[in-house]
C-alpha cells in the first residue's frame, strides 16, 4: 500500500471515530451519572471511547461502569447528587439513604459520627465505595419513601447493636423524650419497620408513658 492510499485510509477512519465521538457527546449531559450499558448504544466501541472521555475530563469514572459527567460552576466541577449516584447504580429509584449520624438529631445524647450511609433497597448488599464516599448497601423488604423523625427512632432502635453508642444511656433517656414524637406517628412507623425488640420496646414505653400522663 503506498502511501497516498495509507493516508487515504488513515483520514478516513479518523473521520468516522470523530464522528462517532461526537455522536456519543451529543447523549452526554453535564451534571448526569451514567452507567457504560446507558451510553454503549451511541458506540461502536464504547470502551475506547469512554477511556477517551475519562482521559479528556468529560466524564469521570466514579466505580467500574459508573460514570459522571461533570457540571462545571465559577468554583469548579460540581460533585455528583448522592440519590442520583445511588439510582445508576442500583438500576433503580425504590431506595431509601440513611446516614447513622442523623440519629444525633433526636435528642437523646447520641454523639458518634460515621463515614458510611446504609442504603435500604431490594436489590444489593454489600459496602462498595462510589464517587470516594462509603455506601453500605442493605436488603429491606420494606422501607418508607422519606424519613420522619417517627421512622428514624425505630430505625434507630433496630440499628442500635451496630453502632457505637451506650445502648443503656440512649435508652434510659428515651421514656422522658418520648413525647417529642407524634405517637400515632410512631406506633405506625413501629408496625410497619420494627424488628421484634423494636416493637415490644417502643410499645412498652408508649403505653407506660400514656398511662401516666
Amino acid at each position: 500500500m503506498n502511501f497516498s492510499i495509507f493516508f487515504m485510509h488513515f483520514k478516513k477512519s479518523f473521520y468516522l471515530y470523530i464522528r462517532a465521538m461526537n455522536l456519543l457527546r451529543q447523549h452526554i449531559k453535564q451534571g448526569k451519572v451514567y452507567r457504560r450499558s446507558d451510553l454503549e448504544y451511541y458506540s461502536t466501541a464504547i470502551d475506547r471511547h469512554l477511556a477517551q472521555l475519562t482521559k479528556d475530563g468529560t466524564l469521570i469514572k466514579l466505580n467500574q461502569g459508573l460514570y459522571y459527567a461533570p457540571k462545571q460552576s465559577k468554583f469548579g466541577a460540581v460533585p455528583p447528587d448522592d440519590h442520583q449516584v445511588v439510582e445508576r447504580f442500583l438500576k433503580d429509584e425504590d431506595f431509601l439513604m440513611v446516614s447513622p449520624n442523623s440519629y444525633n438529631s433526636l435528642g437523646l445524647g447520641l454523639t458518634q459520627l460515621y463515614n458510611t450511609t446504609w442504603v435500604y433497597n431490594h436489590k444489593r448488599k454489600g459496602e462498595f465505595q462510589l464517587n470516594g464516599k462509603t455506601f453500605e448497601f442493605k436488603l429491606k423488604s420494606s422501607f418508607p419513601k422519606n424519613i420522619t423523625r417517627e421512622y428514624l427512632l425505630v430505625d434507630l432502635l433496630n440499628n442500635m447493636e451496630n453502632l457505637a453508642e451506650d445502648q443503656s444511656q440512649t435508652l434510659d433517656k428515651l421514656p422522658n423524650n418520648i413525647g417529642s414524637f407524634n405517637t400515632d406517628a410512631l406506633m405506625k412507623a413501629t408496625q410497619l419497620y420494627g424488628n421484634g425488640k423494636t416493637k415490644r420496646k417502643l410499645k412498652s414505653i408508649v403505653r407506660n408513658v400514656l398511662q401516666h400522663a
